[in-house]
């Protein structure tokens, strides 16, 4: 009878999560159901997240469902108190540049639908649970050390307080996972705890039990991330298993687990580290035999760690578009470092604060020691987004790769090596040229790809400021370099900055610090600081300047030709307007062109129908006039334009001008990609999804 059960067992298991599967398929389909109703004004509910920041504070607040809760003001929030808020509820933003983190769809994975912007706070109940006030003492007590960030992400899971630019350098070698509360920590800690309990009881079941509380309670410490419900489910289902002599294999209980995940919550699939952590600990589990081939704790830890790097290939390649080869040597450095000092550490120090300095110091070393290998490039390849069925066959690959090396063979490697080389070159076969608009706000932006990788252009970065003046955030990093390595680009030939105002050249800088540039197009005027810091930049870098005005250049097998020969001491005015026919698409770029400008060019050229015009300063009312459409009558209008603009573009009048040919706008649609065939195919951003 037991022996049948335990035939039986591994069947239902594998059988409840296929079902999962094709539940959390069925649900992805649709948005999922809330509680709340848009025109709610006023919420109130448990505070059970905060996140401070300059610009006001994130609240996570368990209402008659999750919320996010933004505030503008200054408020001393504590966990587990009972507020209200009023203001207005709004969808959470989807990603408006193709292939970018999904902020809407990373909510859904956390059960949150809507974001609540207050205007207004009030704590109604000051009381805590016991929970509660355990977590915001903990809390207190990290702020006032010296290595509180890295405490925050080894003790409560919350690596957010790390630096950004090194939270990048982990991210780009492969070590993140170190960050966050795994398997790894569970396993020492419980390790610890046992131990303890073990020396003050010889009541074995007790002590588990006394151990999976604890570990429950840790898991409310630290947001019960993934990474800790998984590590803290297997060690539950592993103590229920050697208690009650079930022959059930660990892999079975993984399985079990993502079933019942999955069951709650299909949108966890959005969830990276959801993915991260189920998908390596399946491979690890899979090839246990494998690992056992190394006795010692050197090799075994290069096994594992490169195991855990190819499970990890097709998620890297979704969320970051590049691949560190040299992750599973580096992760041989950091997982002894962070497991048997760094993190043992930090549990200490928790009690013996005199320990901060050397567990800072020691932090330091590890942010040295990343930064000098994410410096080091030559391993990392970038490899474009693709259908989430080049994924599963990745994944095929994988597994056949490595059941080859469980049998001592290499032609498994080989085909993933010749995989991923074909991935890394297939612009190369892509037929037709692209021209995309990227949503940068209030500025201008956009990406010409020619066909067959024979040319990259971007034309003008993008650029926003506060109302102080200083810049608001870093557009090269959060949406144009992302972009440009989810299409697989490496390089640009051609950087045309069509003028120095900041909304179009503001993130050139960045850009030029952060990513290769062949050569800069500037218009031929008196250069404004920001341009002769370009410039400085370029000089630096060693990349090509070039002054144009009336000019043409030929780049790939298309003519590109600069129309502007005004000399105006006027930005706008001086603005380059690019004229360019690709495969029969005739194209017109205006800049920030004024009327002035348009007149110029009729004066001067012979223009005809216009397939596609980006339409002029953002579609304002000093632009675009009624003798310029009528000459070019475009098919496709483009305007850039950020959303709720002080300066209201695009003005209606400019609109109506324009109501014969299709308007498309980043402020309504997201990013624009138009594939430039016989017929122009036009594709809007998941933000109209």
């Amino acid at each position: 009878m037991i022996k049948s059960k335990a035939i039986l067992l591994p069947k239902i298991i594998i059988i409840l999560f296929v079902l999962s599967l094709c539940y959390m398929a069925w649900h992805l389909t649709e948005t999922p159901t809330s509680l709340y109703k848009v025109d709610v004004k006023e919420i109130t509910g448990k505070i059970i997240k905060c996140q401070k920041s300059e610009s006001g504070v994130t609240l996570t607040v368990q209402a008659k469902e999750k919320i996010i809760v933004n505030y503008s003001n200054d408020f001393n929030c504590q966990l587990g108190i009972k507020i209200k808020a009023k203001g207005t509820l709004k969808t959470p933003n989807s990603n408006t540049v193709f292939n970018l983190f999904n902020y809407r769809h990373y909510l859904w994975s956390q059960k949150i639908n809507y974001i609540f912007q207050a205007n207004f706070l009030e704590i109604i109940d000051n009381s805590q649970s016991f929970p509660y006030l355990i977590k915001n003492r903990l809390i207190d007590k990290i702020d006032n050390y010296h290595s509180r960030d890295y405490l925050h992400a080894f003790i409560l899971g919350n690596s957010k307080e790390i630096e950004k630019d090194v939270l990048s350098t982990y991210q780009n070698n492969g070590i993140s996972h170190l960050l966050a509360i795994s398997g790894m920590h569970i396993t020492l800690l419980s390790t610890i705890l046992l131990f303890i309990l073990n020396r003050l009881s010889y009541k074995e079941k007790r002590n588990y039990l006394l151990v999976i509380i604890l570990l429950l309670f840790y898991a409310f410490l630290t947001g019960f991330s993934p990474s800790v419900i998984r590590a803290t489910a297997i060690f539950v289902a592993l103590t229920v298993k050697k208690i009650l002599n079930l022959q059930l294999k660990t892999i079975y209980f993984l399985l079990l687990i993502a079933s019942v995940y999955l069951l709650y919550n299909p949108y966890i699939v959005y969830h990276i580290g959801f993915l991260f952590s189920f998908i390596i600990t399946f491979y690890l589990l899979a090839f246990q035999k494998l690992i056992a081939k190394f006795s010692a704790n050197l090799a075994k830890t290069f096994i594992v760690s490169f195991i855990a790097f190819l499970a990890s290939i097709p998620i890297l390649i979704d969320n970051f578009f590049s691949v560190n080869f040299l992750s599973p040597v580096i992760n041989v450095f950091f997982v002894p470092l962070v497991s048997f000092i760094i993190y043992p550490l930090s549990l200490i120090t928790l009690c013996v604060p005199s320990l901060d300095h050397l567990l800072f110091s020691l932090t330091k070393f590890m942010e040295t020691v990343s930064n000098f290998f994410n410096n080091i490039a030559f391993l990392t390849i970038t490899l474009r987004d693709v259908p989430l069925i080049i994924y599963l066959i990745y994944y095929l690959i994988i597994t056949y790769a490595l059941y080859c090396l469980t049998e001592q063979k290499k032609q498994g490697l080989i085909i993933l090596a010749i995989i991923l080389i074909i991935h890394a070159n297939s612009n190369y076969f892509d037929k037709y040229p692209e021209l995309t608009m990227l949503d940068v706000g209030q500025g201008d932006s956009i990406l010409i790809k020619l066909d067959h990788n024979k040319g990259n252009i971007l034309i003008d970065t993008g650029g926003q400021i506060n109302f102080d003046g200083s810049e608001a955030y870093d557009l090269t990093k959060t949406k144009t370099i992302p972009y440009l390595k989810s299409l697989g680009i490496t390089k640009l030939d051609y950087l045309i900055l069509t003028h120095g105002d900041f909304d179009h050249a503001g993130m050139a800088p960045n850009l030029l610090k952060n990513f290769k540039i062949k050569k800069i197009i500037l218009n031929k005027n008196h250069d404004n600081e920001l341009e002769k810091n370009i410039i400085s930049l370029a000089r630096k870098y060693s990349i090509e300047v070039e002054k144009v005005r009336e000019k043409q250049m030929k780049i790939g097998s298309y003519d590109f030709k600069f129309l502007n020969g005004l000399n105006s001491s006027d930005e706008n005015d001086d603005s380059l307007i690019i004229y360019t026919k690709i495969m029969a698409q005739n194209i017109l770029l205006m800049g920030d062109a004024s009327v002035r400008s348009e007149k110029y060019i009729l004066d001067t050229y012979n223009l005809k129908h216009m397939d596609i015009l980006k339409v002029g300063h953002h579609g304002s009312s000093t632009s675009t006039s009624s003798e310029f459409i009528d000459q070019i009558s475009p098919s496709i209008s483009l305007i850039s334009a950020g959303k709720n603009n002080l300066y209201g573009h695009p003005h209606r009048e400019t609109l109506k001008k324009l109501e014969d040919s299709k308007i498309l706008i980043t402020q309504i649609d997201g990013s624009i990609k138009l594939v430039l065939k016989d017929k122009v195919v036009y594709y809007l951003c998941p933000l109209m999804r």
